[in-house]
């Protein structure tokens, strides 16, 4: 199902599906993969999600799903049917959950890969504290990771600046997607824990999701080629 080998996922994060349309006209499936999330899922549908795959497109859908095994399983089914390159669930919704979801799409025979979600990159040690998690983000992060793998799904959403220890627990097997990545000069915007490309594929980052240094520029394309020169040789 891989189309191309480009470490960076766009995150396409428009209220405009006309804004997301226009950008993505301008772009290649060479020069990087991209991500619907929750709110152009929501606005656009699937619809919008299979015309990208068309395009040749590697789509990561990222709609982080979290219920009961049977429910987060048949949506896993569903965003297959679609043609994504890969989905995720939340690593806290347990182990049942997660066997179930990777066990529907092996009965699929799908090539899609499965990650979670371990801690999201807006979240801090105050965050946590307050859901009463006495864990900092980056142990919580370990423990989901070690579900997650043990689960037999295919990598985690971690933060960039917990990539070093997540690798040395990990072959190059499991996938380490990582947010929050800003090249050297950008705003960090809502991201705390944040990386820049050639320092996060050194940690040991598979992918980088990047999202407005690429998608408010005004020159994108050349924002891509930039960022794929840097990281090539690493």
């Amino acid at each position: 199902m891989q189309k191309n080998d480009s470490k960076i996922i766009v995150a396409l994060d428009y209220a405009d599906i006309n804004e997301a349309k226009d950008l993505v006209e301008k772009l290649t499936p060479d020069l990087c993969k991209l991500k619907v999330g929750k709110e152009m899922f929501t606005r656009f549908g699937p619809d919008f999600v299979k015309e990208l795959c068309k395009a040749n497109f590697d789509v990561f859908l990222d709609l982080k799903f979290h219920d009961i095994p049977n429910t987060v399983a048949k949506a896993c089914e569903a965003a297959n049917d679609l043609g994504v390159w890969m989905m995720n669930v939340h690593a806290q919704g347990g182990m049942r959950m997660m066997e179930s979801a990777k066990e529907a799409l092996t009965n699929a025979n799908s090539q899609a890969q499965l990650i979670a979600v371990t801690v999201l990159t807006s979240m801090d040690k105050s965050d946590l504290s307050v859901l009463g998690i006495s864990q900092d983000p980056s142990e919580l992060a370990q423990s989901l990771a070690q579900l997650t793998y043990d689960a037999g799904l295919d990598g985690i959403v971690c933060s960039a600046k917990e990539a070093v220890q997540m690798r040395s627990k990990f072959d190059d097997s499991f996938s380490l997607v990582t947010p929050g990545i800003r090249p050297a000069g950008s705003a960090s915007d809502d991201q705390r824990r944040i990386m820049t490309p050639v320092d996060a594929i050194k940690a040991g980052s598979s992918y980088l999701v990047i999202g407005r240094p690429i998608t408010k520029s005004d020159d994108p394309v050349g924002v891509l080629m930039t960022i794929n020169s840097e990281i090539s040789d690493l």
